[in-house]
């Protein structure tokens, strides 16, 4: 059994028990393709049972290293693009002060971690290297092919830079690369050097790979216990797979109602937080679910917010504007930390009927208010509701977001685990940048422009 839990209360005018029950035989059809690994995109099912498959020498191993980059770095440069960064920011920011970067490593207790390669934009790389002059460093390279841009072009200035810094050797110490177990640039230029490397598993696709040494080598080196991540993820693996009851399964429940709602014409789904540690998770939830599900002109849009702060700027929209949208909010029912709303004698803000409450607790009828209101203006609200915002907890969430983003896949008859279209833009990129091998498509797109 896990902590997690998923209320659909808030929805049911639009989503009943007998809609519900409808989807019974569908969601075995598709469990068992996810179990058996028969269905579309079978071969990148690897994530489906991989928390049980890590092993104590794989966690020792990256612990090990994390130590390594503790011990010789005040900042680790995490270089990587889509699922080789967003997983990982996701539980590093989740976890850490929101406050961290102003802290010493001793007070932090391991190194800032950074991110370059999750975008082509030059003032960030050139005020990235200016800070990296003064500190010690590692970078954390993740890239299957070794070949895509953004990381690719981020690596190569990283590495003249540290190569400079440090000689070619005491820079090869310093980088840590995840990357196919044979074959591809990165590996080769890996195994030249002598860097220390992982293999991303060829049937775990990027946006599921936060569980493997993608995500839990930046993990363990901000700090955070992998252990206690993969055994959530572990925990919530075992539950979901023995949870045959399609609707006691929260994964299943979750995929379910939320093509209901887009059936009926809620095609945008907000994923909703009162916690600003969490929006990185909200990010690594939109790369989930849109690029699973974003396909053959279907699919339920992903967005974000963050709430209170969003209520004061689109909050207007989503009270009264276009009826395409539900929230999935995410909860956390118990806060870290405590603070007391104080007395003020002259009460000129008028705020002394709050005093002696804990600000988690006005938080949480913010979040109960907004729902409501928001029910009543015809969005729909599911919920997400975890005990606490520990390692373990995240890592139940994760595998439960994985899970039902699967099924909900399946039941949008589209393949939840390629992602054909990302491929577009790159065409026309390297085309535009004259690439060896689109001559042809050079002089297309530049009559175009």
């Amino acid at each position: 059994m896990t902590g997690l839990k998923i209320n659909l209360a808030k929805a049911s005018n639009f989503v009943s028990d007998n809609e519900i029950a409808l989807f019974k035989s569908e969601i075995e059809l598709h469990r068992s393709k996810i179990y058996n690994k028969t269905g579309a995109g079978n071969d990148f099912l690897g994530w489906v049972d991989l928390p049980s498959a890590i092993t104590n020498d794989l966690l020792a191993q990256i612990e090990g290293d994390a130590r390594k980059m503790q011990e010789q770095s005040e900042l680790v440069v995490v270089c990587g693009i889509g699922g080789s960064y967003l997983g990982a920011r996701a539980v590093i920011d989740a976890l850490a002060s929101p406050f961290s970067a102003l802290q010493t490593k001793q007070e932090r207790k391991a190194p800032l971690v950074i991110y370059a390669g999750h975008q082509l934009d030059e003032d960030y790389m050139v005020h990235l290297l200016e800070l990296l002059n003064k500190k010690d460093y590692s970078v954390i390279v993740i890239s299957k092919s070794g070949t895509t841009t953004e990381p690719a072009v981020a690596f190569r200035l990283l590495k003249s830079h540290l190569e400079k810094k440090y000689g070619e050797v005491g820079a090869a110490e310093r980088i840590f690369a995840v990357t196919d177990a044979s074959k591809g640039a990165l590996k080769k230029l890996a195994t030249a050097k002598g860097y220390s490397t992982y293999v991303i598993p060829d049937d775990v696709g990027g946006r599921f790979s936060v569980l493997t040494p993608v995500g839990l080598l930046p993990v363990a080196v901000a700090g955070v216990d992998i252990r206690q991540l993969v055994a959530g993820a572990k925990a919530m693996e075992e539950f979901l797979k023995k949870e045959d009851r399609f609707d006691h399964n929260p994964a299943a429940l979750y995929a379910i109602a939320r093509n209901i709602l887009y059936r009926k014409g809620k095609t945008t789904e907000i994923l909703a937080s009162y916690n600003p540690s969490l929006s990185f998770v909200v990010e690594w939830w939109k790369q989930l679910y849109g690029e699973s599900e974003g396909k053959d002109q279907k699919g339920i849009f992903p967005a974000g917010v963050g709430f209170t702060t969003d209520l004061h700027s689109i909050g207007q929209y989503i009270q009264d504007g276009l009826r395409n949208l539900f929230e999935t909010v995410l909860t956390i029912e118990t806060s870290r930390q405590e603070l007391e709303i104080p007395v003020d004698p002259d009460d000129l803000d008028g705020l002394n009927f709050l005093a002696g409450k804990r600000i988690g607790e006005v938080n949480r009828m913010a979040s109960l208010g907004t729902m409501i209101a928001h029910v009543d203006g015809e969005v729909p609200n599911l919920e997400v509701i975890i005990p606490s915002l520990d390692a373990c907890h995240l890592g139940e969430l994760i595998y439960f977001f994985e899970m039902a983003c699967a099924i909900s896949g399946y039941i949008l008859e589209v393949n939840p685990f390629d992602q054909p279209g990302v491929e577009a833009y790159k065409k026309n990129m390297f085309a535009l940048l004259e690439k060896p091998g689109f001559e042809k498509e050079t002089q297309e797109i530049r009559k175009r422009l």
